[in-house]
């Protein structure tokens, strides 16, 4: 009889302890994939005030440089593009995070061209309302880089998290799947060239 006991309360400490252990790792997992998603949502925000600026830069600049039409259609056209596509969680593939990315790309590049255009300007250069739209966006910019930097990070540390060996097959029961990371843009490695 004590035999029986005994061997049950050792089942029971055992059985304690890997319910312990699978209820740690499955919230460890959780917690991963929320702050992964939650930097995604924050990149997209930045992203988002890079889009909600461009307009008001496009009036600006169009008081000044009426006759460059078809530089501040291509900005207008990038940021409807770009502003089209979202990229949920959910449902996040490589496929639709390089879409994502290239659409970005393509209104950064856009805005390089309006702001080449502003250099030709020299009214348009001292105008404050030009000058500070501009300084927003150099800021934007530098805290798109940063939010990505973070979004990769996070998803790095989510990522091991859930392939490595024994959570790895708690991540699989549960369908934690790997996540995306933003890479460079196709040619990036390659310095631009610049003419005069």
């Amino acid at each position: 009889m004590k035999k029986s006991i005994i061997v049950l309360i050792v089942i029971a400490v055992i059985a304690i302890a890997i319910f312990g252990w699978v209820k740690g790792s499955y919230n460890a997992m959780v917690g991963a994939e929320e702050s992964a998603t939650t930097a995604l949502a924050n990149l997209q925000s930045t992203y988002q005030r890079r889009a909600d600026l461009i307009p008001n830069l496009v009036e600006v600049v169009k008081g000044y440089a009426a006759h460059e039409k078809e530089t501040l259609e291509g900005v207008v056209n990038a940021r409807a593009k770009a502003t089209q596509i979202t990229l949920d969680p959910e449902n996040m593939t490589p496929e639709k995070l390089q879409e994502f990315q290239k659409a970005q790309g393509e209104l950064g590049s856009a805005l390089g061209r309006l702001i080449a255009v502003s250099e030709s300007y020299p009214d348009l250069k001292a105008n404050e309302n030009f000058m500070n739209l501009q300084a927003q966006l150099e800021g934007t910019e530098n805290r798109i880089n940063e939010a990505r930097n973070k979004y990769n990070a996070v998803v790095q540390d989510y990522n091991v998290l859930i392939r490595s060996f024994p959570k790895n097959l708690l991540a699989g029961m549960f369908g934690f799947d790997k996540m995306t990371k933003f890479e460079a843009e196709a040619g990036a490695q390659k310095a631009p060239e610049i003419k005069f």
